[in-house]
């Protein structure tokens, strides 16, 4: 099934309104954020981390002009040696290539071993925009319905202190 489709289904599934931006491939932020200029919502940026060992998982969300400071969030994950997970662990565990990292990943994520966390600064925000499993297009969803879609397939999210 296409990934953008599955998406796109379970959404409505959950009765979520989104809206949908399609446009050129965006291959960096910056590129996806002109792409959308003058829409109303946070840009986020969805990182797919990982310990030292790579025996646990990380998606973090948070504001893209934020920089993360790795360690601090070791701190807070309880783990050490946090790092970006490699571009084939994202393909094993949520089915994309580097650049399209998003919560709607985690439909691809059979084993449910991927912890979720946001950071606090951007739950205010009335909505967030993401590459729905493609980078071709951003989709805008209300920070409300992003976390009960997480939530509805089975993930526990985590809102922290960056």
């Amino acid at each position: 099934m296409n990934l953008y489709k599955k998406v796109e289904e379970t959404l409505a599934s959950l009765e979520i309104p989104f809206e949908i931006v399609e446009h050129e491939p965006a291959l960096t932020t910056e590129q996806a954020d002109s792409f959308i200029e003058g829409i109303e919502g946070v840009r986020t940026k969805t990182m797919f981390l990982t310990n030292k060992k790579k025996t646990a998982y990380y998606l973090l969300i948070m504001d893209d002009h934020k920089r993360l400071d790795m360690s601090a969030f070791g701190q807070i994950a309880g783990s050490k040696g946090i790092k970006m997970a490699s571009g084939d662990s994202l393909y094993e565990k949520m089915m994309l290539p580097p650049g399209v990292v998003s919560p709607f990943g985690l439909l691809n994520n059979e084993e449910k071993d991927i912890s979720v966390y946001i950071d606090k600064e951007i739950m205010n925000e009335e909505r967030m925009s993401f590459h729905p499993n493609t980078n071709e297009k951003t989709i805008f969803i209300k920070t409300a319905d992003l976390l009960r879609f997480v939530e509805a397939i089975g993930y526990q999210v985590n809102v922290i202190a960056l």
